[in-house]
């Protein structure tokens, strides 16, 4: 039963649920929409990804200590994630929006050359998901989401 008291794992899964379920309201007052699919989406503020390794770094710093060799290996790990985040990711999204464009103009084209300009489209186009990585100000968000919340939760659980 030793899972059941381990906190750094606890606190970086509290972190990855509260961190997708502040996606919901965040998005709603920037834009007044209410989207329930972005707890279960990848990209936004703030960053899961960011706030689970920065919540397991800080569990494992409490737990073992700064000079550990654990919190080196959770660090390290923390800081790969996040910038893979706003890196790869964030280029495969940059590239999804471009690919896309390209469709809708090529579908738009092929509609004008065959005199169909107000003929509606008869089948749904798959779009690829453009909201893969992160701005780095949202990474920045989710690292501090994380390391927060579990000095939150280490004060209240110790």
């Amino acid at each position: 039963m030793d899972l059941l008291t381990n906190f750094p794992l606890w606190a970086s899964l509290t972190a990855i649920f509260f961190a997708q379920f502040i996606k919901v309201p965040i998005q709603f007052i920037a834009s007044r929409k209410l989207d329930w699919s972005l707890m279960t989406s990848t990209g936004g503020m703030p960053s899961s990804h960011s706030a689970a390794v920065t919540a397991l770094a800080t569990g494992v710093a409490l737990e073992t200590g700064l000079d550990s060799p654990l919190f080196a290996v959770a660090t390290i790990f923390a800081i790969i994630v996040m910038f893979d985040a706003t890196g790869i990711r964030r280029q495969a999204g940059e590239h999804a929006i471009v690919l896309n464009q390209l469709v809708a103009d090529f579908h738009k084209f092929v509609e004008e050359v065959k005199g169909w300009p107000k003929k509606p489209q008869q089948e749904k186009q798959k779009e690829l998901k453009e909201l893969l990585g992160h701005k780095p100000i949202e990474v920045f968000f989710g690292g501090l989401t994380g390391v927060l919340l579990t000095l939150i939760l280490y004060y209240f659980i110790f």
